[in-house]
């Protein structure tokens, strides 16, 4: 499958505007003394796309409610609540123009394997290269060497890493199957890896751990896809909720908005165009983490999250 044959868009459609709406609802069998979340919504604002508008409604009203940017340059947001509630809502909608990054791509051209993976191996007084920073292991990718070996007969030491990682990319969409429910985020990759079936996160743990256990930096992302595709085309794997892909250091690749990082989505086996819309980047799915708290009291609860991710423009 050549890289122009990917379910991304139409190689004439240049960029899209979209409006993302994320529900969340928790629903608790005994009221929530106190609470206190964050919540990683706000999508990025770079070079490759531009936040048009956001806004997050929280209910009940938060008692406390801050925002800051982490360590990757993820917005984040900081509330708190300290009288008695039974339920928790949060609704964030975004608008977002998507610029596509990577019509020019030629994957067979730039750094080979080896070239990267000598930029990013230790030496000692040698400058710091800020993409090392997602080159070790963490919480939910350690490194294994049954994933080396995975990875080993596509990311050969001369070969071009875009097109090295594009076929790693597709032999994982190959090779795995996309199971709703098969897992939760505490299955390890390794389980994964021997099942050889999971959700989109576990898709790309799976390949962040190849890269990383071969000496290569990439990074989780997380974000949104279209929900309903423009006639003709086929929807995306993982429309209808937040989604979950990775990006690949690629230094001197040389594109518009990329900033040397090549965006992969092995869930859908493609290169994303328009229709993904990403809203933080980090280590693993801990760093980006939608949704996340501390309660006292609440008993059981349930949980429901909508998203629906909508076409408003392309041109």
């Amino acid at each position: 499958m050549s890289l122009l044959e990917l379910p991304v868009s139409t190689p004439e459609v240049g960029s899209a505007r979209l409006s993302v709406e994320h529900e969340t609802l928790y629903h608790y069998d005994h009221p929530v003394e106190q609470s206190q979340h964050i919540a990683c919504l706000r999508p990025l604002s770079d070079g490759g796309q531009r936040l048009l508008s956001f806004d997050m409604v929280v209910e009940p009203t938060p008692a406390q409610h801050s925002v800051r940017r982490d360590s990757h340059g993820n917005s984040r947001a900081y509330f708190a609540m300290h009288a008695a509630h039974a339920e928790l809502r949060v609704l964030a909608r975004s608008e977002v123009e998507v610029r596509h990054r990577y019509q020019a791509l030629a994957p067979d051209q730039g750094p080979t394997c080896g070239d990267v993976k000598e930029r990013l191996a230790y030496c000692a007084h040698a400058p710091f290269e800020a993409a090392s920073e997602y080159l070790y292991a963490s919480p939910f990718v350690p490194l294994h060497p049954e994933l080396r070996a995975y990875a080993g007969a596509s990311l050969r030491d001369d070969r071009p890493l875009a097109e090295s990682v594009i076929e790693l990319m597709q032999r994982i969409h190959r090779d795995f199957t996309y199971a709703p429910a098969s897992t939760d985020i505490s299955t390890p990759i390794l389980e994964v890896f021997a099942r050889r079936r999971g959700v989109c996160q576990d898709f790309a743990h799976l390949m962040l751990g190849c890269l990383r256990a071969s000496g290569l930096a990439a990074r989780y992302v997380s974000g949104y896809l279209l929900t309903l595709p423009p006639p003709g085309q086929v929807a995306l794997v993982g429309a209808d909720a937040s989604h979950a892909w990775l990006s690949v250091w690629v230094p001197g690749l040389g594109l518009p908005g990329s900033d040397d990082w090549l965006d992969l989505d092995p869930t859908n086996d493609c290169v994303p165009g328009v229709h993904h819309v990403r809203v933080a980047h980090g280590r693993d799915f801990g760093d980006v983490t939608p949704l996340r708290g501390v309660i006292r009291g609440g008993g059981h609860h349930t949980l429901d999250v909508r998203v629906t991710t909508r076409l408003q423009r392309a041109s």
